[in-house]
This record gives structure tokens, C-alpha cells and sequence, in this order.
């Protein structure tokens, strides 16, 4: 029986039959994270002992009829910056050098309460910051597709994991593209909900009002499965919404007849490889012939979105991590003359040097100089770029439109220019700045065999909508295993 294959819900029918237990299906998984581990680094660490043990519990509980779950007895893999009680958690930077949480992330202890099984922490950009998964401290994450390239970031840890079958279900969190671009360039499907849908209490803050942490799978039924799991209203975050339906998965398979797809027309122009474009396009014409009425139309703010979102996220960043000084938790430097130079000296060693330029933009668009022309400015032009999806959502039922500008790029070719990757996030930013829910969803390979992803977007708590017509895209593209898990290598 080939379980590390299995997707989350497969694998939960067959734990709950009997066929398998809790424990084997995290063996299993324990033992292919072993195999991958030395040539993909999707996780920073595994906790094996725990997870046995957690397994251990759930059968038990299992065996006596307390949990009946669709994802009881399932592995899931959790993202470095989402906390875990007693498991080290350090967003992927050294300055969080051993600090071990008190408490556990609503997220992941919704996940506990359904039954799953914890294995460990997946690498990530530096604080969430990146594109690539290549700032952690921890060292780069590669592409089970092809080692030599990037898995796409900051999610990259968990979307590697998912797609190297190390676990068939991940959280990862969304600040600007930072779940549906991986999954782009990892072959797998991941979904970051509406603003406020997911607690983020436990998710270290990158940019508050931009993040949301969301599931990531190989298929759209295992995400819509998690994201009913870890949805929901938290009164521990005063972001957090109550919403009046969470079944994300009653209408998966009632097909697009009907639906209205609007294709932004800026979307597919200068900048997006043509192979991408192509397949993409080539997929929303076949969701057109079974019932779907596609019509391209204008999204004109768009063009605003990078710079208003960097100036919005390094601003709050700057603030976020004011907190990581040294002195409560974490890495502090050894040597040091006084409180202010052990600020300075733990700060420069601890955080690395895209984080650093983050904080100094951050800081230098909130100075009392240029809050006016900079940060305020910012904050505008979301309200505008959330109006023009308003009036998007007013004609269409979802916008059709790519999840990065081309597939997965070569290891060191985006750290060496910061802007060039900044803008590979051009597709993914305004969705996070109007606070709409965002899915990728696998539509194919290019000539050199790596995976593209189609994002679908949707407006404010239209989750289920965008599901349906990426699981409609899910029977048209058959999932693809990466060549490094189909050689066994």
C-alpha cells in the first residue's frame, strides 16, 4: 500500500475502515520525509517522537468512537511562523533561536481537535519575507520538480512537502501571494481564505492586516477539507469573523455552468511567459465549453498594487518585529556594552538581510517626514485597488488570472536582484490587499516540465465558488507526481 501517495481524505476513509492505522500513516510519512529530506530541506524540523505519540492518542480515541472525522489519523506539517505548544518555532531566522511557544495556534488546534497528526515545522522565508524559501536561516528549500530550482515562497517549505509526499496536507500563511505562488511552482493546490475567515492568533505577525494562514494539498477536496477544519470565529483575534456558512465542501462537484469568469486583460500581457499565459487561457476556454461564461474586461489599479503593498507590509513588519530584541526570547548576541548596543548587536546578527531591508523601509515610511507621502498614501490606494474589485464582482462570479509571472526560476537567480522578485508577486498582491480569498490550482506543465498554476479569485467569502471551479479544472488536469518522487529518489 502505497500511503505517503494517498491524499488526506483517501487516507483518513482508510484509517477510519481500519485498512490502516494512525500510526502507520505517520510512519509512513516519517519514513519519506527521511528518504527527501536530504536533497528538498522542507522542514526545519521534525518532531518524530511526538508525532508517534500524538498517533498513538488519536487511535485511541479513534477505536473508541470519539473521533469520526474525515481527517482523523492524518499526518499535516505546519508552517515555522504558526506556534505550536513544546515545538521549537522560529519563522525560519536566527534571532528566534530556540523559543519554544506556550501555547498553540487556533489554527493547529483546530487541527488537533479533528484528529491529525503533527510532524514537524516546514522551512520558510525569513519571516515570511521572500519569494523563493531561500532567506531562511535554515538554509534554501528545492523543487521536488527539479532540484535546481526554487519552490516558490514564503509558504515553500510546506508546498515542497506536500508535493515531495512527505505529507499530504500543510498550512502555510498568505501575505502576499505567499501560499498560492509556491503552490504554482510545487505542482499543488493551496488556498488562502478571506480576511478574518482563519484565526490568526498563534501566526507571528508579518504584516497584520495582510496575513491569513491557509491549507495547502494535492488536490482541491483535501483543501476544502482543511479550511472547514481550521475556519472559524476567535474571540483571541479581533480580526477574526463569524461567517454564517463554513461548508466549503457540499457543492464541489456541481460543475461552472453558468458561472461568469472575467479575465483581466492586464494580466496577460507584458511580463507573463507565453507558456503560462497560454495554458491558462487554455483552461478557462474549457471550462467555457462546459457552461461558463468567460469575457475579458479591465482591472486598471492593478498596476499600484506592488508599491502600495511593500510600503503597507515592510511598515508593519517594522513594527511587528520591534518585539524581537534580544531580551524575552530568543537569540541574543554574546557579547555586548550595555542594553542598547545588546539591542543592536542581537538585532543585526539575528535577522538576516532581507528582513533588515524590510525593517528600514518599513521604518522610513512611518518617520514623521514621509508618513504623508508614503504610508498614507499606501493605505489609499488599497481602499481604491478593493473598489475595482468591488466593480469586478459586481459583473463576474471570479477573476481567472495566473499565480507568478513564469515557472519555477533557478536557485539564486531572484536573491541577487530584490526588486525582480518583489515583482514576481505582481499576480498575488492585490488580492491580499483587498482581503479576497485566492486559490491555485495546477493546469499543467511547460516545455521543461514544470508545474504551472491558474489562480482563481474570488470576492469577500466566496471560498466555496472558487473551490468549485478549481476542482472543475482538477478533473479537466489530472495531478502530476514530480519526477524525483515518481524515481524514487
Amino acid at each position: 500500500m502505497d500511503i505517503q501517495s494517498m491524499t488526506a481524505a483517501e487516507l483518513g476513509k482508510r484509517i477510519r475502515s481500519r485498512e490502516l492505522s494512525a500510526v502507520e500513516a505517520a510512519d509512513a510519512c516519517l519514513e519519506q520525509i527521511e528518504k527527501m529530506e536530504k536533497q528538498v530541506n522542507g522542514f526545519v524540523r521534525v518532531d518524530r517522537e511526538g508525532a508517534r505519540k500524538q498517533a498513538e492518542a488519536v487511535q485511541k480515541k479513534m477505536d473508541a468512537g470519539e473521533l469520526t472525522g474525515p481527517l482523523a489519523g492524518v499526518p499535516v506539517a505546519v508552517k515555522d511562523n504558526i506556534c505550536t505548544e513544546g515545538l521549537e518555532t522560529t519563522c525560519g531566522s536566527k534571532i528566534l533561536e530556540g523559543f519554544v511557544p506556550a501555547y498553540t495556534a487556533e489554527a493547529v488546534r483546530k487541527l488537533q481537535e479533528a484528529g491529525m497528526v503533527i510532524l514537524g515545522k516546514t522551512n520558510m522565508d525569513e519571516f515570511a519575507m521572500g519569494s523563493t524559501t531561500e532567506t531562511s536561516y535554515f538554509g534554501p528549500t528545492k523543487n521536488p520538480w527539479d532540484l535546481s530550482r526554487v519552490p516558490g515562497g514564503s509558504s515553500g517549505g510546506s508546498c515542497a512537502a506536500v508535493a515531495a509526499e512527505e505529507c499530504p496536507l500543510a498550512l502555510g500563511s498568505d501575505t502576499g501571494g505567499s501560499i498560492r505562488q509556491p503552490s504554482s511552482f510545487c505542482g499543488v493546490v493551496g488556498i488562502k481564505p478571506t480576511y478574518g475567515t482563519v484565526s490568526r492568533y498563534g501566526l507571528i505577525a508579518y504584516g497584520s492586516s495582510l496575513d491569513q494562514i491557509g491549507p495547502v494539498a494535492r488536490d482541491v477536496t483535501d483543501c476544502a477539507l482543511a479550511l472547514e477544519a481550521i475556519a472559524g470565529h476567535d474571540p483571541k483575534d479581533s480580526t477574526s469573523i463569524a461567517r454564517k456558512s463554513y461548508d466549503f465542501t457540499g457543492g464541489l462537484a456541481d460543475g461552472v455552468k453558468g458561472m461568469r469568469i472575467g479575465i483581466p486583460r492586464g494580466y496577460f500581457g507584458e511580463g507573463l511567459d507565453a507558456e503560462v499565459g497560454q495554458k491558462i487561457l487554455d483552461t478557462v476556454r474549457m471550462l467555457e465549453k462546459q457552461g461558463a461564461v468567460v469575457e475579458e474586461f479591465d482591472l486598471d489599479l492593478i498596476q499600484y498594487a506592488i508599491p502600495a503593498y511593500y510600503v503597507i507590509a515592510s511598515a508593519e513588519a517594522s513594527s511587528n518585529l520591534a518585539r524581537f530584541d534580544g531580551v524575552k526570547y530568543g537569540y541574543r548576541a554574546e557579547e555586548y556594552d550595555g542594553l542598547h548596543n545588546m539591542y543592536k548587536k542581537s538585532r543585526s546578527e539575528g535577522f538576516g538581510a532581507e528582513v533588515k531591508r524590510r525593517i528600514m523601509l518599513g521604518s522610513f515610511v512611518l518617520s514623521s517626514g514621509y508618513y504623508d507621502a508614503y504610508y498614507l498614501k499606501a493605505l489609499k490606494t488599497k481602499a481604491l485597488i478593493k473598489r475595482e474589485f468591488d466593480r469586478a464582482f459586481d459583473s463576474f462570479d471570479m477573476i481567472a488570472a495566473p499565480a507568478a509571472p513564469s515557472t519555477a526560476p533557478r536557485l539564486g537567480e531572484s536573491l541577487s536582484d530584490p526588486l525582480k522578485m518583489y515583482l514576481g508577486d505582481i499576480y498575488t498582491i492585490s488580492v491580499n490587499l483587498a482581503g479576497l480569498p485566492g486559490i491555485t490550482v495546477p493546469v499543467g506543465t511547460d516545455t521543461k516540465g514544470l508545474p504551472i498554476g491558474m489562480q482563481l479569485i474570488g470576492d469577500c467569502f466566496d471560498e466555496a465558488k472558487i473551490l468549485r471551479a478549481a476542482y472543475a479544472c482538477e478533473q479537466i488536469h489530472a495531478y502530476e507526481r514530480p519526477a524525483l518522487v515518481k524515481e524514487g529518489r
